[in-house]
C-alpha cells in the first residue's frame, strides 16, 4: 500500500514538473522568456513598507520577491510575496493592469519570482497590501515548494537544500541575519579596542596549533603535500614578534574529526593575541565581548538556551580545574603525588585512560568526566596540566600546571586561551614531547614547526592569546539545537554519487522504475544466527522494540562509538551505545526507526551506562566485514513490541 502511495506521488510530481516546464516553453514561444531580464527596479521591501505606512499610504512603489500564494477570485486576486525582510499581500485586479496581463498573472505558480509594482493601501481587515497597477514574471521556478501546511520538516533535506528552507522557514532565515551580526559585532568590537584583523594561510605544510587529525592534500604545481589549517595559532604569534601588538582573524578552519551535533569538519574559528598581557587579560576580554555581542545583537546579556536562562550580565566565574574536579568528583588532585597514585583513583572512579595517559592526562579526563556538564553559568575554568598545554606558558610557583583557561557556557568549552609560551628552549622541548606521543600513535599529537621556532629564536613579548569558536557561540545565542543549525552549508554524507549530492536527482522528469533493484549476493557469507552459541532459550527471552534515534553524537575519545538517545515509548530516554562507527555518520541515524533489546542489564562504556543493544545485520563480503542496522517503517511507533 504505502509503495502504491510513494508511485502516485512521484506521478503527481512529475505531471507538476511537466506542466512548469509547458508553461515556460509557451512564454519563450511568446517572447516573454522571464530568463532574459536582467534587472528590476526595487524602491522598496516588505518590512519598510509596513514600518513606513503613514508615510507611504497612497504612493506607489515596486518590490520583488518570491510568490508563497495566490487566490484568483474571477476579476480580482490576492497574492503573497516573501522578499529578504518578510512578505507583502498584493491585490491583483484585472482592471487594473489589463485583461492579457491578469491572463499571464493566473498561470503564475507559487514560486516564481515577480516583481510588482502598485499603491500601498490597507485592506478592510486592515492588512498593509501593494495594490497592484504592473506584475512582472522575472523568474519561474520549475519546481513546486514543499506544500505550505507541513513545510519543510525533514532536518537531513533542511541542511542538504538550505535554499530551500530558507524560503519555507522565516526562523533560519533570522538565524543566519543574526549569525552575521554577531561576527560583524565581534569585529566591531575588537577594531574598537585596537586590534587589527589579518589573514593567514589556509594550506599549510605543517598544521599546528591545536590538537586535531588534519586533512591533508597535493599541490601539483609545487608537487608538494599540504594540510588544511587545524588551527590560526602559529601564524598570528609570528605577527606579534614582527611586532603587530593585536591581532585576530575569523576564518574557517579544517579538521578531520567526527560529525555530532556540536562538531563539523569545517568550522569558523576566532583567535587574537595580544603583547604585554596574560590569561587574565584574556579573561577580562572574553566577559566583555560576551556582553558587548549579547547586548548588541539581541538587547539584554541574560540568554535563554534549551529552556535554561543563562546570565551574561554577572561576573564569570573562576576557578581551577583542581578545584573543579575536587568540587564535582570529590577527588583533590593536589594530594595525589604520582602517576600511579593517579590511575588508582582512576579506576576506582572507572575513568578510562590510555597506557600513555600521564597524571595531567588523568586530570583531565576526570575534568571531562564529571565537572564539565555542569558548567552551565558562564565559567572560566582555569590552571590546565601542562601534559594537555603544549603551547603555554608554566605557572611559576607550580610548574606542572599552566597559565590556560577554557571558557564554559552550557557545558560546553566556548573558548581556549593562554599566556602563550614565548620560551624557545622550552617549546622545542614541548614539540618534542608531543612528536614522542604522535611515535606512540596519537594522530592529534603536533610536529615541530621549525619556521615558528625560529620566529620565538628571534623574540616573542609576553602574549595573551585565545581562540573562540564561532559556531557555538552563534548556538547559544539563537537557541540553535545543533551546529549544522547555524551553518548555511554542513558537511554532509554524499547520498548516491556526486550527480545526486544533495538527495536532488539529475533528470529533468523522472518516471517510476517498476523493477527493483538488483543487489549481487555471490560475494558474501552470512554468519549463521547461533553461530556464537546464543541459545534459543536466551534469544527467546529478549525484549525487542522500536525505538526512535532522537539524537545521535559521536563519543569523545573514542573511534568506533556512537552514542544514541532513544524514544522507547516509555516517555524516558534510553541511552545505547553502538560500536559502528566505522559504518555510520551520526547525523545519517537521526529520525530514524530501530529496533534495540531493552531489557539487558547497563553496560559502562566510556564511563556511559549503555541501557540495551541496537540490532544490526553483520555478514562478510570479499573477506570484510559489513554491518547494517535494522531500520524499519517509521509508521512504527516507539515502544512497539516485536513477536
Amino acid at each position: 500500500m504505502a509503495e502504491q502511495q510513494k508511485k502516485a506521488q512521484e506521478q503527481d510530481l512529475n505531471q507538476l514538473l511537466k506542466v512548469r516546464r509547458e508553461k515556460l516553453t509557451e512564454l519563450q514561444e511568446n517572447g516573454k522568456d522571464p530568463f532574459q531580464i536582467t534587472k528590476y527596479d526595487v524602491t522598496h521591501h516588505s518590512m519598510e513598507v509596513k514600518d513606513a505606512f503613514e508615510e507611504l499610504d497612497g504612493k506607489s512603489v515596486s518590490l520583488a520577491g518570491r510568490m508563497m500564494s495566490k487566490r484568483v477570485m474571477g476579476k480580482a486576486s490576492f497574492c503573497s510575496i516573501q522578499d529578504v525582510q518578510g512578505s507583502i499581500q498584493s491585490y491583483v485586479a484585472r482592471d487594473n493592469i489589463g485583461e492579457d496581463h491578469y491572463k499571464d498573472f493566473k498561470k503564475m505558480d507559487i514560486g516564481d519570482i515577480v516583481g510588482i509594482k502598485g499603491e500601498v493601501f490597507k485592506t478592510k481587515t486592515g492588512e498593509i497590501s501593494i495594490h497592484a497597477t504592473e506584475v512582472t514574471l522575472l523568474s519561474k521556478s520549475l519546481k513546486p515548494l514543499p506544500e505550505k501546511f507541513h513545510g519543510l520538516t525533514n532536518t537531513d533535506l533542511r541542511y542538504r537544500q538550505r535554499y530551500v528552507d530558507l524560503i519555507m522557514n522565516a526562523d533560519v532565515k533570522d538565524t543566519f541575519i543574526k549569525r552575521s551580526k554577531i561576527i560583524a559585532s565581534i569585529r566591531n568590537y575588537l577594531n574598537g579596542q585596537g586590534f587589527l584583523e589579518v589573514e593567514t594561510p589556509m594550506l599549510v605544510a605543517n598544521a599546528g596549533g591545536a590538537a586535531a587529525r588534519p586533512f591533508e592534500t597535493h599541490f601539483n604545481a609545487l608537487d608538494e603535500d599540504f594540510k588544511l589549517r587545524i588551527s590560526l595559532e602559529l601564524y598570528l604569534k609570528r605577527l606579534i614578534v614582527g611586532g603587530m601588538e593585536k591581532v585576530y582573524e575569523i576564518g574557517r578552519v579544517f579538521r578531520n574529526e567526527g560529525l555530532d551535533t556540536r562538531h563539523n569538519p569545517e568550522f569558523t574559528l576566532m583567535e587574537l593575541y595580544q603583547a604585554y598581557t596574560d590569561y587574565h587579560g584574556m579573561m577580562d576580554l572574553t566577559e566583555n565581548l560576551y556582553r558587548h555581542v549579547a547586548q548588541e545583537v539581541l538587547g539584554t546579556t541574560k540568554i535563554v538556551y534549551n529552556g535554561i536562562e543563562m546570565d551574561l550580565g554577572k561576573p564569570f566565574e573562576r576557578i581551577t580545574m583542581v578545584d573543579a574536579v575536587k568540587k564535582y568528583a570529590g577527588v583533590d588532585f593536589n594530594e595525589i603525588h604520582t602517576l600511579e597514585e593517579a590511575r588508582a583513583v582512576a579506576k576506582e572512579h572507572h575513568v578510562e585512560f590510555e597506557e600513555r595517559h600521564k597524571k595531567g592526562d588523568i586530570l583531565s579526563l576526570f575534568f571531562e568526566e564529571f565537572a564539565e556538564e555542569h558548567l552551565i553559568q558562564p565559567t572560566f575554568v582555569m590552571d590546565h596540566p601542562i601534559e594537555i598545554s603544549p603551547l603555554t606558558k608554566k605557572k611559576p610557583e607550580n610548574p606542572e600546571y599552566t597559565e590556560r583557561f577554557e571558557f564554559f557556557m552550557n557545558g560546553w568549552e566556548m573558548a581556549n586561551a593562554y599566556s602563550e609560551l614565548n620560551d624557545p628552549i622550552d617549546q622545542r622541548e614541548r614539540f618534542k614531547a608531543q612528536e614522542e606521543l604522535l611515535a606512540q600513535g596519537d594522530e592529534e599529537a603536533n610536529t615541530t614547526d621549525e619556521d615558528f621556532m625560529n620566529a620565538l629564536e628571534i623574540g616573542m613579548a609576553p602574549t595573551g592569546g585565545i581562540g573562540f569558536g564561532i559556531d557555538r557561540m552563534v548556538m547559544l545565542l539563537t537557541d540553535s539545537a545543533a551546529i549544522r543549525d547555524v551553518l548555511l552549508f554542513p558537511t554532509m554524507k554524499t547520498l548516491g554519487g556526486v550527480k545526486s549530492e544533495n538527495g536532488v536527482s539529475s533528470k529533468e522528469v523522472s518516471t517510476p522504475n517498476s523493477e527493483p533493484e538488483k543487489i549481487d549476493f555471490s560475494k558474501v557469507k552470512v554468519e549463521p544466527l547461533f553461530e556464537e552459541d546464543v541459545d534459543f532459550d536466551t534469544f527467546s527471552k529478549s525484549d525487542f522494540r522500536a525505538v526512535k534515534v532522537k539524537e545521535c553524537v559521536a563519543v569523545p575519545k573514542s573511534k568506533k562509538l556512537l552514542q544514541f538517545t532513544l524514544d522507547d515509548g516509555t516517555g524516558t530516554d534510553r541511552t545505547i551505545l553502538s560500536g559502528i562507527h566505522a559504518y555510520y555518520e551520526p547525523e545519517e541515524l537521526v529520525g530514524k526507526t530501530l529496533i534495540a533489546i531493552t531489557n539487558l542489564p547497563p553496560r559502562a562504556m566510556m564511563g556511559i551506562d549503555s541501557c540495551g543493544m541496537l540490532l544490526s545485520a553483520v555478514h562478510e563480503e570479499e573477506g570484510e566485514e559489513k554491518l547494517h542496522l535494522l531500520m524499519v517503517d517509521d509508521h512504527i511507533p516507539a515502544g512497539a513490541k516485536l513477536y
